[in-house]
């Protein structure tokens, strides 16, 4: 390894300073040099200058760079940590965790991180340097070490800011990987190695400066030259900028020195010359304008100066936005606009010492506005009170604790923002701003109304929500009678006291949301117009009702609001969510109420007065314990009705008569048995579900001619009649799934704007006609009896999905499948292939099924991870990622986070180490999707307490945001997770309110997301985390399932009600189709996921065994695996989730460079206990042991131990250089090995050998021999860990189908390919997720149905073997493949033994195998114990 050796430290002495300036390279001496050399820390310049080493006790700065102008993270240079680091430094940095190193990138036009594709030439040879240092070292001193000017710092692919000299980079990735959540030292210590963190932490050794950045600043050149639009001006070479509002031309070529001609271009004309090649003119605004045309040298610079210069022309207002730049200083040329009225420097690193900085503002003559918000000021400038021109100025987010009194100056100031900093007092000069009408003072550290407000009369708003009032005294309001507005959110308010004070008539809006009160009495506020107090704990509330016009009250634990007198202007009401028993009686007096919510309360009837409202439009009332609606006597405008989860019987027969406005019904989740007649009704959304409707209910339907969505799902109806489905000619969504229909009538080809089908769980056995409608989009007939389908010649285009799961007796040929090869989502079963005497393993213990719907949304922002058979067999692991508006983050997280796991589990073995740690590995390999997107996950880890075999199994959760997950325990729900939302948490709400972040009032962060902790979003950091929410609950007997959903599901479906919900199905698969359908016809438009595990755990499921302690004979004390036989095949239903999909959009390798790693360089810890090995009827193979076999009895031939493997898109180049041709979809080569992408929702797989024919299913020992010949000579290496699957093959085929991995002579391949049930599988994936015909040239054929379709990344294998992937002979065999391999290589020596454990660190001790040692272990005992056993490998 070729690396630069510099004095530890110190700046390089003299003897150093010669071999530099030879071009000499240390390349083996660490002599002064070593890392591990101890620096006292002197604290003086000429202590470090000398390189002062003499001190061994004391911690130092250690310094030393290695590999000097690396390649980016793509090229072979910098691929593991064991190519970074050699023997010495991983003993340097094992004395002490406080030592690590730093990524040092050089200049340049700076590149996004991690970035996909490969890497250009500009960007490959790009500097980069790691350098070993220790918490202690400064910028100053890696700067000595660099010969650079200083340090710069970049997060999350944003900002860029320049270090101070004493700031210490490597403590700075300590505290921020210890602020993600990491806890232990030494894992904070390889997390900070890892190349992945350059997406969240960047150190540069430049300042990058990017080409759109300096267009934004500005523009200059030298040019041709004309002044004037006649022709007796000649034209020159001049210095041209264009920069702030104006163009700005020099009178001399070449310099900045001479005269400078100015032109305004606010309000002015840029246009192209066409006499002229490259040639604009430049004009000013108003009579004198004047005019420059100006010749550029290429397109480029043409196109770029016009683009910038047409915005500054058309602006109306002299304004320049320099927002997010990463400024320090102002630029120089920005002066020359002295037209500038407003300069927004947002979001930069101004700083108030710097001359060129802030101090220069007032040299802007005609500035009113300035917005300095988020440049980490810390103290409010002066100079700004300089200014007298302001009358705008933005200091938020700053942490200002204090104000001048200078700020009196600023007599023509309007509006000031000081929202989210650390003020808790206000100088008493502030006072004097008698124009300041706006004041912001939001999210900082006051405990009362500071009483200088008094004296700003012309402020009518006090705006201090997210403080730390905790009693609000109405007297004070009293005396502060130029208040209106009065915004007191989230401070924690417990009182709101009056003391005698008699009227408020000031104040007319309110909000006290997101407080601690349980009584609130505003009586004497009698002009209040609108108030909110949502999320207390109110009891008791009383209002006047003199000018109230909105009241909202919910989730309080209101049972009575008391206003008096009846507020007759109140126009919107809501009491959703609290305790109510009955309506109050001033709710039906008031005269112009439009909107009512009275949802999740008590009410059993509502009054006959309500419903005679001449003024109400909207009434919300689901969720409550109606039994009755009553009668309509008179024509009421209403125009929506929600009446759902109620008990009502029956609906009033005049209510489509008298209500002829309604346009949305829901009742569903009543017991309703019919439903009124209609003849001119104008209604276009009826939601019916759940309830006891069957088929004469169905014909009452056809007087909705109007209806354009209808779901009726769930009744009792076994046929629906066609004629009436004839009259629904405008109807675009329709949902009968739940019935016991057996057929969709015919006549559905009549309704031409129908877009979605969705009637599964049904019994229809006919594929409907609706293949011919223009518009259809989605169809969903899974959970049926179909058994063909008959398909037109074409397909409309419009069909995006098509969902034919869970139909047990449908076979598709593979022409229908071509014919599908345009639909997006194909959702399809995989036919189990068990034989006779195999096993699932786990299948007996638990299945699932899970279901997703997009909703009324365009793409589908949820997925699901499902793994029955995770790691040993007995072990499962589910997951869903919510990424509400984003698709990228959960098709990651769903594509990587299995894996994360596995490798987690084998670091720790404590709950809560491995799963926060999952969690945080997989925030760090989202890479640059992750810095601006982000996603709610929940995983969910089903295992055995590996310290003791014979105890039942437990459950291990974690999430993030707010997907959550619920057990079944004995009939009754069980929450397991916790919601981090700032609704519903109010620790959470706490913490983001201490980090200074400012809460918008939709309850998000920045305006940004309603959740405090996300996957993802690292660019909120710190106040939105990746650490989660861990808890560990035993499984007992009484546990039948667990439910596992993302925010919607469980907004529209309680626990209780979705535990009902799948003990009435049990069938997991119609169980969360179930779910999903409920949830949408409750009223969710977004995508909502559902996933159902059904759990079959009883007392005696589990008879493990200690683990032996020695083995049955000679071999060095290792155990030796006991053959059990299996028992007999558990052959899962087609319903349980085993299902393919077809997906053609966008895979989530296709984001590129924005997923770092799946899994990290590092071996597992070898230091660690490993797991006891567990043998029982439940428990018949060990951990990571795989296996070939034709049946229950041939010996096992291969063993593949856990791995590690890093799969990295920035650290593997897939054996392809930049002009190589692109490899295959879904085969991935290094050179060495080939990987194929398989299904993410299956696992398990199995590699069988069919037992030669004639033999009863038994193989002699020749036969076995034979065969291990044929897979020495085809496979060459086999390798599968729990997650991860890399096979070389010549003359053999590969398929995986249904969680199973089967091998294929070349001879079998055309007699599978001509069976209807396989053919299918021998096909190419293309782009849209289908599957067509492959050439006969393809020997690996893949069939992962729903895989991400990246050529490279981080699905591509390492470029070298991984040293713990081990192949096991058995003795009969050894020798015969010693003889194959040998052929491989010339010079084979004598067959190695198994080498002995290492007890090194896992972290950076990496011991190094050769080809030998990686492919041999310790043979087996001469006794050969036939041993079932199963190969698991990940399906991505």
């Amino acid at each position: 390894m070729e690396e630069e050796e510099i004095a530890a430290g110190a700046v390089p002495g003299p003897e150093s300073d010669r071999d530099k300036q030879r071009g000499v390279r240390d390349r083996g001496s660490y002599s002064a040099a070593l890392p591990g050399t101890e620096l006292h820390k002197t604290g003086s310049s000429q202590g470090a200058a000398h390189g002062d080493n003499t001190g061994s006790g004391t911690l130092g700065r250690g310094i030393r760079v290695l590999k000097s102008n690396m390649k980016r993270n793509r090229s072979r240079s910098c691929v593991t940590p064991k190519s970074r680091f050699g023997s010495r430094e991983r003993d340097w940095l094992k004395e002490d965790p406080r030592r690590g190193c730093v990524f040092l990138h050089g200049g340049g036009d700076p590149q996004p991180p991690c970035s996909s594709g490969p890497p250009s030439s500009s960007t490959s040879q790009s500097d980069l340097r790691l350098v070993l240092c220790t918490t202690d070292t400064t910028a100053a001193e890696l700067c000595a070490q660099g010969d650079s000017e200083g340090l710069y710092l970049q997060l999350h692919g944003d900002l860029i800011r320049r270090l101070d000299p004493s700031e210490r980079p490597l403590q700075m990735v300590y505290d921020y990987l210890a602020a993600m959540g990491f806890e232990d030292p030494l894992r904070i210590q390889n997390e900070a190695a890892n190349s992945d963190l350059s997406c969240m932490m960047r150190f540069y050794s430049e300042k990058p400066c990017s080409v759109d950045q300096l267009e934004r600043i500005l523009l200059k050149g030298v040019f041709s030259v004309r002044k004037g639009k006649t022709q007796l001006q000649k034209w020159a070479e001049r210095q041209v900028i264009l920069c702030g509002t104006c163009l700005i031309v020099a009178s001399v070529k070449d310099s900045l020195t001479g005269k400078m001609h100015i032109l305004p271009l606010v309000g002015g004309k840029v246009e192209e010359v066409k006499r002229r090649q490259h040639c604009l003119m430049f004009s000013s605004a108003g009579p004198q304008s004047q005019t420059y045309f100006v010749n550029f040298d290429s397109l480029s610079d043409y196109q770029r100066w016009y683009r910038q210069a047409s915005k500054v022309v058309s602006q109306t207002v002299s304004v320049v936005d320099l927002s997010c730049e990463s400024l320090e200083e102002v630029p120089e040329c920005l002066f020359y606009s002295q037209d500038i009225t407003h300069l927004n420097l947002r979001n930069n690193f101004m700083r108030p010492d710097r001359t060129e900085g802030l101090h220069s503002l007032n040299r802007f003559s005609q500035i009113k506005s300035l917005n300095l918000s988020h440049n980490r000021l810390g103290s409010f400038p002066e100079s700004l009170c300089e200014i007298l021109t302001l009358t705008e100025l933005n200091l938020s987010c700053n942490g200002i604790r204090s104000l001048p009194a200078q700020i009196e100056n600023l007599h023509s100031l309007q509006t000031l923002s000081l929202d989210g900093n650390h003020l808790s007092l206000l100088p008493e000069e502030l006072g004097g701003l008698s124009q300041l009408s706006s004041l912001g003072l939001s999210f900082n550290n006051f405990s009362e109304i500071p009483a200088v407000l008094e004296m700003l009369s012309a402020v009518d708003r006090l705006a201090m929500a997210g403080n730390c009032l905790e009693s609000l005294d109405l007297g004070t309001l009293s005396r502060m009678s130029h208040f209106k507005h009065i915004d007191l959110r989230l401070n924690g308010l417990k009182a709101v006291v009056s003391r005698g004070v008699e009227t408020l008539k000031h104040i007319t809006h309110m909000d006290l949301r997101d407080n601690r009160l349980s009584a609130l009495d505003l009586s004497s506020a009698c002009s209040l117009e609108q108030l909110h107090c949502q999320r207390n704990s109110l009891g008791a509330l009383t209002l006047s009702g003199f000018a109230l016009r909105a009241l909202h009250t919910s989730a309080n634990h209101l049972m009575n609001v008391n206003i008096y007198p009846v507020p007759n202007q109140l126009t919107y009401l809501d009491l959703s969510r609290n305790l109510l028993e009955y309506l109050p009686d001033w709710v039906c007096d008031t005269r112009k109420i439009e909107v009512l919510d009275v949802s999740h309360n008590l009410l059993t009837e509502l009054p006959g007065r309500l419903l005679s409202s001449l003024s109400l439009r909207k009434l919300l009332a689901g969720h409550n314990q109606l039994h009755s609606m009553p009668d309509l006597l008179d024509h009421i405008p209403l125009e929506a009705l929600d009446l759902q989860h109620n008990k009502l019987g029956e609906l009033p027969e005049s209510l489509f008569y008298k209500a002829l406005n309604l346009r949305y019904v829901n009742v569903s989740a009543n017991s309703l048995e019919t439903v009124p007649p209609s003849s001119l009704s104008v209604l276009q959304e009826l939601y019916l579900t759940s309830n006891n409707l069957n088929e004469q209910c169905a014909a009452l339907l056809a007087g909705h001619q109007n209806l354009r969505v209808l779901h009726i799902a769930y009744n009792q109806l076994q046929s629906f009649p066609p004629s009436k489905l004839t009259k629904l000619e405008l109807l675009e969504e329709l949902n009968l799934s739940g019935n016991k229909l057996k057929t969709i009538p015919s006549t559905v080809a009549n309704c031409k704007r129908l877009h979605t089908l969705i009637a599964h769980s049904n019994h229809i056995s006919v594929f409907p006609e609706i293949l011919n409608l223009p518009e259809i989009k989605l169809v969903d007939l899974s959970c049926n009896e179909l058994t063909e389908i008959l398909l037109p010649d074409l397909l409309p285009p419009t069909l995006q999905e098509l969902d034919l799961s869970g139909n047990t007796n449908l076979i598709l040929e593979h022409k229908t499948l071509n014919i599908f090869s345009h639909i997006a989502t194909l959702k399809l079963d995989q036919k189990p292939l068990m034989s006779a005497g195999e096993s699932m393993g786990s299948s007996t213990l638990w299945n699932h099924g899970y279901s997703e719907m997009t909703g009324q949304r365009n793409k589908l922002c949820v997925s699901v991870l499902a793994v029955d058979s995770f790691g040993d067999s007995v072990e499962a692991a589910y997951g869903i990622f919510d990424g509400d508006r984003n698709e990228e983050v959960p098709r990651l997280l769903q594509c990587t986070m299995g894996d994360v796991l596995s490798e987690e589990i084998q670091h720790s073995s404590i709950d809560t180490v491995y799963m926060s740690n999952t969690f945080l590995s997989s925030h760090r390999k989202l890479g640059m999707a992750g810095q601006k997107l982000g996603a709610s996950a929940l995983l969910c880890y089903i295992q055995h307490n590996p310290g003791d075999p014979g105890s039942y199994f437990s459950l291990t959760l974690a999430n993030v945001g707010t997907c959550q997950a619920v057990l079944c325990r004995d009939g009754q729900p069980l929450p397991l997770s916790r919601v981090f939302s700032l609704e519903q948490s109010a620790e959470e709400t706490e913490r983001v309110k201490l980090s200074k972040a400012i809460i918008t009032e939709d309850n998000k962060v920045s305006g940004v997301t309603c959740c405090s902790r996300l996957l993802g979003c690292s660019y909120l950091s710190p106040w939105v985390l990746p650490k989660p929410w861990v808890r560990t609950e035993p499984l007992c007997s009484q546990d039948e399932f667990l439910i596992l959903g993302n925010r919607a599901l469980f907004e529209r479906v309680s626990y209780q009600e979705a535990v009902c919900t799948v003990q009435a199905v049990r069938d997991p698969h119609a169980a969360a189709k179930k779910l999903c359908t409920l949830a949408q016809s409750y009223g969710c438009r977004d995508n909502v996921g559902a996933l159902v595990v059904s759990l079959h755990i009883g007392e005696d499921s589990c008879t493990c065994e200690l683990p032996l302690s020695t083995a049955a004979s000679g071999g060095g004390g290792r155990i030796y695996p006991t053959a059990v036989p299996l028992g007999d095949p558990a052959t899962p239903s087609t319903s349980s989730g085993i299902a393919s999909e077809f997906n053609s959009e966008m895979s989530a390798s296709e984001v590129g460079s924005e997923a770092g790693s799946i899994a990290s360089d590092e071996n597992p810890a070898a230091g660690l206990a490993s797991r006891p090995e567990r043998r029982c009827s439940l428990h018949p193979t060990v951990c990571g042991i795989g296996g070939f076999g034709g049946g229950g009895n041939n010996l096992g031939l291969f063993q593949r131990q856990p791995s590690c493997a890093t799969f990295s898109s920035n650290q593997s180049d897939n054996g392809l250089d930049s002009d190589d041709e692109a490899p295959l979809d879904g085969v991935i080569s290094n050179g060495s090995k080939l990987e194929v992408e398989v299904d993410i929702h299956c696992c398990a797989f199995r590699v069988k050998g069919g037992a030669p024919e004639g033999n009863g299913g038994q193989e002699t020992v020749e036969e076995r021999r034979g065969f291990a010949l044929r897979l020495s000579e085809d496979i060459g290496s086999c390798v599968t860990a729990g997650f991860g699957c890399r096979m070389r093959r010549q003359n053999s085929v590969v398929v995986a189908a249904n969680g199973w991995l089967h091998s294929v002579s070349s001879k079998e391949t055309s007699d599978l390919k001509k069976s209807p049930s396989t053919s299918s599988l021998f096909g190419k994936k293309l782009s849209n997720g289908s599957v067509v015909t492959v050439e006969e040239s393809h020997n690996l054929i893949e069939v992962a149905l729903e895989a991400p379709k990246k050529k490279s990344g981080y699905f591509a294998a390492p470029a070298q073997q991984d040293p713990e992937d081990q192949l096991v002979v058995p003795p009969g065999l050894e020798q015969d493949v010693w003889e194959q391999l040998r052929h491989l290589n010339p010079n084979p020596g004598p067959p190695p033994t198994q080498p002995a454990p290492t007890t090194g660190d896992p972290d950076w001790d990496h011991p190094h195998l050769n080809s030998q040692q990686q492919q041999l272990q310790q043979p087996w005992d001469a006794s050969g114990l036939a041993l079932q056993q199963e190969v698991y490998d990940t399906a991505l």
